[in-house]
């Protein structure tokens, strides 16, 4: 019987995203998952806005990506953790995943895998971000926001979530990581020189990156999945290498 040392790092699928042949990138995403075979992996880490939105309230949940959803709970019943971190698309997530058995995990989160330090998260905010931004987030993470949003019918809250998020997205270009510029590269430089990484890996930024940070460390945002292929990335405990496919 072949050993489990695959873990598998994903992130901004956007599944539900009105734009780029939407069916499509599901159809993509479930293949991709098709790909990992239980018997060989380990673990797989979610790394936020797998979905473009979701709200989940006490007994309604998206319909987008049900086959997916089934395709995480095939595998952690073939013995794969799933684990996964909430994005700034798919942030109201409250406790159907944890329902299911995936583990939630907060960024920045410090974790070691095979002997190797990991820093994970979506990515967005830190190291700092716009204030327009900042003031966003904290509206979305509020309570009494949140309770407000919850009496809207899900038949409209669905599409006024959807619309906002497809009509952002048209909105603004393509982003390019502005390397060591960056607040995430800071915050990944301050965070190694305080303690030992070895990869920093997030998303949120739509852009691929690769980098090297002058205390040895290495960070990584992974490409998202708007414009074709299977971006993620694979860390093998056997070899102990980390390998990023960006198609």
């Amino acid at each position: 019987m072949p050993m489990r040392t695959k873990v598998f790092f994903v992130a901004d699928v956007h599944l539900g995203l009105r734009s780029a042949d939407p069916e499509e990138r599901e159809r993509r995403f479930l293949a991709f998952l098709d790909g990992i075979t239980a018997e060989e992996t380990l673990a797989l880490y979610l790394l936020g806005d797998i979905w473009d939105f979701w709200y989940e309230y006490r007994d309604v949940v998206p319909r987008e990506g049900a086959r997916v959803v089934a395709k995480f709970i095939a595998l952690m019943d073939a013995g794969v953790q799933v684990c996964f971190f909430p994005g700034n698309h798919d942030i109201w997530c409250y406790s159907y995943f944890e329902s299911l058995g995936m583990r939630r995990c907060e960024q920045p989160q410090l974790t070691e895998i095979a002997g190797k330090a990991f820093c994970l998260g979506h990515g967005d905010l830190l190291g700092g971000g716009r204030r327009g931004y900042r003031l966003m987030n904290s509206i979305f993470k509020c309570r009494v926001t949140q309770a407000l949003f919850s009496t809207l019918h899900p038949w409209l809250a669905f599409r006024l979530g959807l619309g906002w998020s497809g009509g952002n997205r048209k909105r603004h270009s393509a982003y390019h990581f502005k390397g060591e510029s960056e607040p995430l590269y800071r915050f990944a430089l301050q965070q190694s020189e305080a303690v030992h990484v070895d990869y920093f890996i997030f998303g949120h930024f739509h852009d691929s990156v690769d980098l090297s940070l002058p205390t040895g460390a290495r960070l990584l945002v992974l490409k998202d999945w708007l414009s074709g292929g299977t971006p993620h990335a694979l860390f093998d405990t056997a070899s102990g290498d980390l390998t990023v496919a960006e198609r």
